[in-house]
This record gives structure tokens, sequence and C-alpha cells, in this order.
């Protein structure tokens, strides 16, 4: 069973002007080393589709979906918010991320790939239902998880956020939805000042300080994340991955390693092997320094693929 990677053209177009950590080469930063160490011939290679407005309609405000469309500039630059903006080719850019969700679901459903990985920005866990913050538009995990259990029916899905900030989008559509486990670790008191204290059964956020290293990380994804995991038994598992945790990353001030991202992914293998038929959906979120954002995102691939 091969692994799917999912990506797109259309997300290296969207840009939010010169020196914005967000920026086109990461993606390039991850193929380059994909193709590097000769993986990425190995992987079952997908363009993204453009995500409908039925699919973004589950997770989001249809009227936030419309003015977001309306916000789209002809030139130059929109400015969501004091991070984030739009260029003329964001749209389609952040259609084409969250429609990388909705095929990585169905490949991954049909048994043709056993897991996916979705290489597409804009990243998406902090868009909340009707806002748009932290370089993210559209919640493109969240309209992944929204198509699962609206086309296959599926009762129980975990999602796995390892970013260094806190998913607060993902959250907030979630929250009361009883389908859906979130497991999240991320560096606390820090942007974007959520999480800390709004953990319930399903909600497992665990905040972590600044200098977190990779010893007190994998105590708490050994400690918290995974008895809720077997607690839950996921019928399939979603990863929102950042690798802005890294200790090479001057996003925030974890001390994270290649080998930290690939043994939490294992981690995850693991639950997804015993509850879920292997099924993971994997997403990119953060990750800045683009030498370690490359090697970090390897290391992750090269663990969903087995290779």
């Amino acid at each position: 069973m091969q692994t799917a990677y999912i990506s797109h053209p259309d997300c290296l177009l969207h840009d939010m002007g010169a020196g914005h950590p967000e920026c086109p080469a990461r993606l390039g930063a991850i193929t380059d080393q994909l193709i590097a160490t000769g993986l990425l011939p190995y992987l079952q290679q997908h363009d993204a589709p453009l995500a409908t407005i039925e699919q973004l309609a589950r997770v989001h405000q249809r009227a936030y979906i419309e003015s977001i469309h309306m916000a789209a500039p002809q030139q130059g630059l929109f400015q969501i918010d004091p991070d984030t903006a739009m260029n003329p080719h964001t749209w389609k850019a952040a259609l084409r991320a969250a429609g990388a969700a909705v095929l990585a679901v169905d490949l991954v459903m049909a048994g043709k790939v056993e897991n996916a990985f979705c290489a597409v920005r804009p990243p998406g866990h902090h868009a909340e239902s009707a806002r748009a913050m932290g370089f993210c538009i559209f919640n493109n995990v969240a309209v992944g998880v929204a198509h699962a259990t609206a086309k296959y029916g599926l009762q129980r899905i975990a999602i796995a956020d390892f970013d260094v900030h806190h998913g607060n989008g993902t959250e907030q559509i979630f929250r009361d939805d009883a389908r859906v486990m979130l497991c999240s670790t991320f560096q606390h008191p820090y942007y974007p000042y959520r999480g800390a204290d709004s953990s319930n059964e399903r909600i497992v956020n665990v905040p972590l300080p600044a200098g977190t290293d990779g010893t007190a990380f994998r105590a708490a994804v050994s400690e918290h994340w995974l008895p809720a995991l077997e607690n839950f038994k996921p019928e399939m598992l979603f990863v929102s991955a950042g690798f802005d945790g890294h200790r090479d990353d001057d996003m925030a001030q974890f001390n994270l390693l290649e080998t930290d991202y690939a043994w939490v992914t294992r981690q995850i293998k693991e639950v997804a092997g015993k509850y879920a038929s292997g099924r993971i959906v994997s997403l990119l979120e953060g990750g800045y320094e683009l030498h370690a954002l490359g090697r970090s995102a390897l290391a992750h691939i090269r663990e969903l693929s087995g290779l």
C-alpha cells in the first residue's frame, strides 16, 4: 500500500508578501528533500482538486466563505488580519488546500492508498468557522474530517495536532461534535493564546512551556494522547502536521528534532493500525525554517510510507 502525496502548483502562487514566513518556498523545501532522498517516485502523486462550496460549508459559515471570495483582490494584497493576506491567487490556492483533504479521504477510504500527506498552503488549523487568522483561510483538516463523516458515515475520527501553535480553529469547529477527538500539543503561553484550559474528554490539549525538548514532548504524547486515543478507538486519524516546533525554527521556542516527528508519526501509525485499518490523512500546517521543515516533513512522510 502506497502513501499518497497530494499537492498542486496553485498552492505556490499564494504569496503574502516579501519576508512573510508562510512563503511558497516551504513546499519546495519538502519536495527537494523527497527528490534528493529518492523517496518521491515511491509515493502516489496526485493534484489537489478544488474544494466545493458545499464541502467548505460543512465547517464554515456560507457568509464567511462568500466574504473570502469577494475579498480576493484583482492585484496586490488584501489584508484579512495582521498576519494573513490574500493575493489574486489565494482563493484558488485555499480551495486546493481544502480539496486536497477531500481527495485524501477518498483515496484512503477507497483503499487505493493506506495513508496520505497533503503538501498544501495556506495552512488551516487556526481558521474558525467564520474567521481567518494565523496564515489560515479555510480549515483544511476540518474539511477533510467533515467529508469523512458526511460521505462515509464515520463515527469516531481523531485529529493529532503537533504544530507548535494551538489549533484553535479545529477546536472551535469540533468542540461539540461527539464524533471527533482532538489531541494537541502546543507552546503556552503563545499565539493564539487559547487551549490551555478548554480540555474535555474529547479535546486533549497539552500546553507545554517554551524550551520543551523531545523528551518532554514524547512524554506528553505518551501520557495524554495515547491513552485517550486507546479509549476513543478512532476509525480514521488526521494529522495537523506542523513542524515549527523544530529547534532551528525561530517561529517559537520548542527544541524538537526530526527524530521526534518520526517518533510521533510512528505512535499515530500504531493507533491507526490497531483501530482504523491504517487510515491516516496528514496535512501540512506550520514549519518556517526551510531546511528544518524539509528534513522534518521527510521524516514524517518516510514513517507514513514505511520506506
